[in-house]
């Protein structure tokens, strides 16, 4: 029997990966759904590869474009993540489903992918920090089995094991690069350009989550997540620095333990790992740096020059809508700088603001009831930072 694999997400960085690692073992797999927003001429090739016979595309022109010319008219092919009921059936499952759909657009395909499949990785920061509660309830419904992606997360996942997540660990530390700015002088923070802030230092990335690592933004998404996924308290998890990202996570356990975990600066290794776990199968990967391993220069975070850290001491005990509040501010002032509408610094300097603000602290004691209330949250924030005379 083939695996069963399904990609939501397929034409990006980690669809693209998972599909490249694919390749090398395409007589056991049998791919049942890839999908794209836009990219028709990746998907296409994939789509060949494989013998894929369901694809959705989301944008309306590309699915229009795709379909007049496509010649195997055996290939199933949907504009919208509502198809998913249509493709899968509760009776054969899928073996395993890739979750890599970026920002809040992947959180509702993941809510209706989960009953079809006994596996699924996520590797959507968005969901799981906006939708968890939902995402949960529908993982227990259903008996399907999540495996987090993220570097930082899949390592803690790795390092704990089958181990009780509340009991036994004392302190969880994620490591940060500190991204391109981690040794400028702060008085040269002002002048930041979006050019030197896409020059990441150790990862490829997109945009996005490039600034992102720039303001060290995502390093407090990070452990919003870790915090939801194992079921941890704020206090029982820190960020530190480690500029060569050689090791991903540390976790310290009550009976004096501490067991880190180290790979090569790709995110391959997580995601191989995620699809085939304990099974006999192979990775090539660098040899051990025993220099790096002996220069590992852990350091805590400067909070005078990545100022968003301070996010973690406002954030709710409980599942919020205030997560999704924070999330969205920050999608919004990323892409601000992007196109030249605020300058870097001016990134945190709002978002601090704003989680104070009285407007937005009562969604603290909200509990999200379902994706209608995360999206139009997301929408008015977006609509409100817009607004702001910057």
């Amino acid at each position: 029997m083939k695996n069963k694999i399904a990609i939501l997400g397929s034409t990006g960085s980690i669809g693209k990966t998972l599909i490249n690692i694919l390749k090398k073992d395409k007589k056991n797999i049998e791919i049942t759904l890839l999908t794209t927003n836009q990219n028709i001429n990746e998907l296409f090739k994939q789509v060949k590869i494989f013998n894929v016979k369901n694809v959705i595309i989301i944008n309306q022109k590309k699915y229009l474009f795709f379909k007049k010319n496509l010649k195997d008219k055996k290939i199933n092919v949907y504009n919208s993540f509502n198809s998913i009921n249509k493709i899968f059936n509760n009776k054969i499952k899928n073996d395993y489903v890739m979750s890599s759909i970026a920002g809040l657009d992947g959180l509702f395909p993941t809510l209706e992918i989960i009953q079809y499949t006994k596996k699924i990785a996520i590797a959507n920061k968005e969901s799981i920090i906006c939708g968890w509660s939902l995402i949960k309830k529908k993982l227990s419904q259903f008996n399907t089995k999540f495996i987090p992606v993220d570097s930082e997360h899949f390592s803690i996942y790795s390092l704990l094991g089958n181990k009780n997540k509340n009991i036994n660990i004392e302190k969880v530390f994620i490591t940060a690069s500190g991204g391109p700015f981690l040794n400028l002088p702060l008085h040269s923070f002002k002048s930041i350009t979006i050019k030197s802030a896409l020059n990441h230092p150790n990862w490829k990335m997109g945009k996005k989550i490039t600034i992102d690592s720039a303001t060290m933004m995502n390093k407090v998404f990070e452990i919003i997540e870790a915090k939801k996924i194992f079921d941890l308290q704020y206090d029982d998890l820190k960020i530190l620095i480690h500029s060569k990202s050689y090791v991903h996570a540390l976790v310290k356990f009550k009976n004096g333990i501490t067991k880190i975990l180290i790979h090569d600066t790709n995110m391959r290794i997580p995601i191989f790992n995620s699809l085939y776990e304990n099974a006999p199968k192979i990775i090539k990967s660098k040899n051990l740096d025993i220099n790096l391993l002996n220069n590992l220069d852990f350091k805590n975070v400067n909070i005078k020059k990545f100022p968003v850290v301070k996010i973690l001491r406002e954030l709710p005990r409980n599942e919020s809508l205030f997560e999704t509040a924070i999330v969205s501010a920050n999608d919004q002032l990323v892409k601000m700088f992007l196109n030249n509408k605020i300058k870097f610094t001016d990134i945190s300097k709002i978002l601090l603001k704003i989680v104070k603000s009285n407007e937005f602290i009562k969604y603290k004691v909200i509990i999200p009831k379902n994706i209608t209330e995360i999206k139009e949250l997301s929408n008015y924030v977006s609509l409100k930072i817009n607004s702001l005379d910057i």
